[in-house]
């Protein structure tokens, strides 16, 4: 299945959409918070909520017919525990995520976002500095942020990004560069996808860390530099096969 992108710089996906509080969200909303950026269909998340029931699961998306589809799911299963909304990661989240309870957001998973090529559309990525600040603001010393791919030239910068804010560290016994196995006890349709055909998944668990966030000049002059020094190919086409 052909993933279906759309453009986040888009004026309409620009627009802020103000996300409910986990108040209006879960049935116990004190619960820790599990945050997954580009749910994508959803069924990872549907997984999740059941295999942890102690846990809420919020899944933002971009893609509206996605969000609506699983939100079907959910309502299915009458999962109390779990949501998912529309919205652009980098317009909306910001503002949700200073609004939140300190030391409610437990862990955050970003997990094969769309892969944008081309150096002139690095802008769409998912996780950019302003985002990456955030995340590092909402998650307590500690707490874990998740991410991998199936495409070096999208989890490379994504690492780039990440620790050059200073404000995440990998388990000391990890695997470099690239951790083995998923922590989670639920794999993504596109991982098992990719795992069935013996290719790689590249990933990296991160601690936050007690290192206040920089300046976001400063690490928008990294991220900036870093492509400069490694300029990337035009479009590869395998890259689009399969669900996310």
């Amino acid at each position: 299945m052909v993933r279906q992108h759309v453009n986040p710089l888009s004026r309409f996906y620009q627009l802020p959409r103000p996300l409910p509080p986990p108040a209006e969200l879960f049935a116990q909303p004190a619960l820790p918070l599990h945050l997954d950026i580009g749910a994508a269909r959803g069924r990872f998340l549907l997984a999740m909520a059941q295999a942890e029931p102690l846990w809420n699961h919020l899944g933002l998306e971009i893609r509206r017919p996605l969000v609506e589809a699983a939100e079907a799911d959910r309502l299915a299963l009458e999962l109390g525990n779990l949501r998912y909304l529309f919205g652009n990661a980098n317009v909306s989240l910001e503002c949700w995520l200073k609004a939140l309870p300190p030391g409610l957001l437990q862990r955050v998973t970003i997990q094969f976002p769309d892969p944008w090529f081309k150096k002139k559309h690095h802008k769409r990525r998912v996780l950019q500095p302003e985002l990456v600040l955030a995340l590092a603001d909402a998650l307590a010393e500690g707490l874990a942020l998740f991410v991998q791919s199936d495409v070096l030239a999208v989890i490379e910068p994504m690492v780039a990004v990440i620790e050059a804010s200073g404000c995440f560290e990998r388990p000391a016994d990890d695997a470099r560069p690239w951790r083995e196995h998923n922590p989670l006890p639920v794999p993504t349709e596109r991982e098992r996808h990719v795992l069935a055909q013996g290719l790689p998944v590249y990933r990296v668990l991160y601690r936050r860390n007690g290192q206040p966030p920089p300046p976001l000049a400063e690490l928008q002059q990294h991220v900036a530099v870093t492509l400069e020094q490694n300029p990337e190919a035009a479009d590869n086409p395998a890259s689009d096969l399969a669900t996310p």
